[in-house]
């Protein structure tokens, strides 16, 4: 089982990876949320059917581990930095105003609650909707409906 265990987590650890950089700032508090993501996936590993895909289930155990710890902290005025490559937005010639849009982008994800920021990490890791509906526990027609006022959300905090 261990074995399985590992070989599960070195396949998909880049999960654990974006859910941890999305809601933390800093290195050490990043290893922290790290390390409880993989003691609870450990934990829940058990009990895993293969019901959905490995990596749907990583990410409802990681974003659920993050947002159990995030409401934990507070919201303790903290900024979280996200870059382009933590987003995983597709590298292209970065030229200013890609540039600038990136970081704008970045921004107005910073100002999403947590369940916004887990669906639209989702979103733009391109899962399906029927994925983030699964990792999220919403319905199937309530992520369009989300994701839908997120973009709209996004929209309004970049164009002013």
């Amino acid at each position: 089982m261990e074995k399985d265990f590992l070989h599960l987590l070195n396949i998909h650890r880049g999960i654990l990876y974006k859910v941890c950089n999305l809601y933390l700032d800093n290195v050490e508090d990043r290893q922290d949320l790290f390390q409880e993501i993989v003691l609870q996936l450990w934990k829940a590993f058990p009990s895993f059917r293969n019901e959905s895909a490995p990596s749907t289930w990583m990410y409802r155990v990681a974003l659920n581990t993050a947002i159990s710890n995030f409401r934990k902290r507070g919201k303790e005025g903290k900024k979280i930095e996200l870059t382009a490559s933590e987003l995983q937005v597709p590298d292209v010639r970065y030229d200013d105003e890609i540039n600038e849009l990136a970081i704008r982008l970045r921004e107005a994800i910073e100002c999403l609650n947590a369940i916004e920021k887990a669906i639209i990490l989702l979103y733009l890791d391109e899962r399906s909707y029927t994925e983030i509906a699964a990792i999220t526990g919403i319905s199937l027609s309530n992520v369009g409906v989300k994701i839908n006022r997120i973009k709209s959300k996004l929209k309004t905090i970049i164009n002013h």
